[in-house]
């Protein structure tokens, strides 16, 4: 936990960025029967009914004190995906910073034996060497921003229905837009001193 309150109480800095990494499922429902538009008089009806079209999956990167966040949306979650994930973070939203601190919860996934098992041995190390991974403690998640960004996106653009992949993954583009170019930040003001004063029985005494 301290590991982590000590990096958001840094100064931003673009060549050691602290990035907020989570994901999100998403329950994808299509109409049972045809919607109908608002009219004069008359407003939207949908049925209540619906299909399942399965599910979706939200990956968030964020970088709180930069105001800038970027989500992808995949039809699994896996090695294969974070490890994807991950090379993106270095090659392409990040590609002058020395190094990338993640803080990341301890999903099985959430390793660098990803990277190994996506790339070869030269290419994961090439990424890995450009990462620091900073766990939040097991029953300590709401430590990661990323959390608190997903209950905002849940609020303002998933609380509607939507059938597909591809308009899930429109749909939070749209909202990602919006969001990075208001520079939207979080404000974080849990600090180490705080979690030893509020927190104190989970310290040894």
């Amino acid at each position: 936990m301290e590991d982590v309150l000590e990096l958001y109480a840094e100064a931003p800095d673009e060549t050691r960025p602290v990035v907020c990494m989570d994901e999100l499922s998403k329950e994808l429902h299509g109409h049972a029967a045809e919607p109908m538009a608002a009219a004069p008089g008359r407003p939207a009806k949908e049925d209540y009914e619906y299909k399942r079209n399965g599910t979706g999956n939200v990956f968030l990167l964020l970088c709180p004190l930069l105001g800038w966040r970027h989500m992808e949306v995949t039809e699994r979650r896996g090695y294969l995906e974070f490890a994807q994930l991950m090379k993106d973070l270095v090659d392409v939203r990040f590609p002058k910073a020395e190094t990338i601190r993640v803080v990341l919860d301890n999903l099985n996934t959430h390793v660098f034996g990803a990277l190994y098992e996506a790339f070869t041995p030269e290419e994961a190390r090439r990424i890995a060497r450009k990462l620091e991974f900073h766990y939040t403690p097991k029953h300590g998640s709401w430590l990661n921003m990323a959390e608190m960004e997903f209950s905002v996106l849940s609020r303002q653009c998933l609380d509607r229905r939507i059938a597909t992949v591809q308009e899930l993954a429109d749909a939070i583009a749209a909202w990602e837009q919006q969001r990075n170019e208001a520079r939207t930040k979080i404000e974080w003001s849990f600090r180490i001193a705080d979690a030893r004063r509020k927190l104190h029985w989970i310290y040894p005494s």
